[in-house]
């Protein structure tokens, strides 16, 4: 019976994260365009058939930056819950939370430039 139990557990985790994917989607703008640039990369990643490696590296940007985000976005509703006033210390918080999801994001930029712009400038020859 405990396996069962075990089992039950872990089907309402995932059920919480799920939820959790949605509401950030549905509530969280910057994750909206994150998502529709993901969007936008994985049908230029079917155009151009950018290989199995390029996929991989591909994915793993596109969790790493909307996965940042959400725990950006975490960090500043902790944050705005204990200290609901202005208070420079949590906009250094704020600030260094949003920083994480910039450098991932620039560093998906500079993954994605090494992966597309060969295939773009075959199109140009």
């Amino acid at each position: 019976m405990s396996f069962i139990k075990f089992i039950i557990g872990r089907l309402k985790a995932v059920r919480y994260a799920f939820k959790g994917v949605f509401l950030l989607l549905r509530t969280e703008a910057s994750l909206q365009v994150q998502a529709a640039i993901a969007l936008f990369m994985t049908i230029a990643g079917c155009y151009f058939g950018i290989t199995a490696t390029e996929w991989i590296a591909q994915t793993f940007c596109i969790g790493l930056v909307m996965g940042m985000e959400g725990m950006n976005t975490t960090a500043e509703a902790i944050a705005d819950f204990i200290h609901p006033d202005f208070h420079k210390k949590i906009g250094h918080i704020k600030d260094i939370a949003a920083g994480a999801v910039v450098i991932t994001a620039i560093a998906s930029c500079i993954v994605g430039l090494i992966i597309y712009v060969p295939y773009i400038q075959v199109l140009f020859e």
